[in-house]
């Protein structure tokens, strides 16, 4: 019976802000999810009704947790480009790398292990990217289809930029169609997210879901034999350490 002892080094990734932002926008993203498909087809009130009450809560629900999403999406861009931390702006270096890309489709296939320069992989980087797009994308639909309801406060300041918005992309059915449809890259994300992080946890072996929860990564630095003669297990994150926050 193997008695190989596997040691773990800690290092300390994402921030007290960047935790929190990552939460809320998984709290708005579920509410907005849930009340967003209510407002299409509010199954609570029968065909007809004059009761109104119902769809009133629910559609200002959803936009508080709209505001809630613009707010974060716009911290989470700060952050990215000017935080004190680079653990995330790091990362970039491997999405331009080739031989980076290799390694990541190596990892996914048992064959070594992932790239990380910074905080994310290649491909993580890029899907990351594309969701923070599209989050971006239903906050400018949200607030264009916002301000064709509330002519008063925020919505007559951004009446103007709705009506272009509109315009663009080719009228408000069009507007109101394509918020629905991006709702559907959030949900396949979601799903494609929560399975990656338990395959990553189980497949490398680290604190793939604790870095989120309490800010620190956990992975092997090497291992120890029968006969106490180390052998080099080289790490993952290995500069994560010394970024101390946001």
């Amino acid at each position: 019976m193997s008695t190989d002892t596997v040691l773990y080094k800690r290092s300390y990734v994402f921030s007290f802000v960047i935790r929190l932002c990552h939460w809320l926008r998984a709290f708005a993203i579920f509410g907005l999810v849930i009340t967003g498909f209510y407002i299409a087809w509010p199954f609570l009130v029968a065909p007809g009704s004059t009761n109104v009450l119902e769809q009133g809560w629910i559609r200002l629900a959803h936009e508080v947790l709209g505001f809630i999403l613009i707010a974060v999406t716009l911290i989470r861009v700060y952050l990215f480009f000017f935080s004190r931390s680079n653990v995330e702006r790091r990362s970039v270096q491997d999405i331009i790398s080739p031989k980076s890309w290799v390694q990541q489709i190596k990892a996914y296939f048992w064959m070594g292990n992932a790239p990380h320069h910074g905080a994310y992989g290649p491909l993580q980087l890029m899907v990351y990217a594309g969701i923070s797009i599209a989050a971006i994308f239903m906050c400018v639909t949200g607030l264009t289809l916002y301000a064709n309801v509330y002519h008063l406060g925020i919505g007559g300041m951004m009446w103007e930029p709705a009506q272009w918005v509109a315009y663009a992309m080719g009228g408000l059915d069009e507007v109101r169609k394509w918020h629905h449809y991006i709702t559907w890259a959030f949900i396949i994300f979601v799903l494609i997210h929560v399975y990656m992080v338990i395959w990553t946890g189980i497949r490398f072996r680290n604190g793939s879901a604790d870095a989120i929860m309490s800010g620190f990564d956990y992975h092997p630095v090497h291992v120890k034999d029968e006969g106490n003669h180390p052998v080099q297990h080289h790490a993952h994150h290995n500069s994560h350490s010394k970024n101390k926050g946001h």
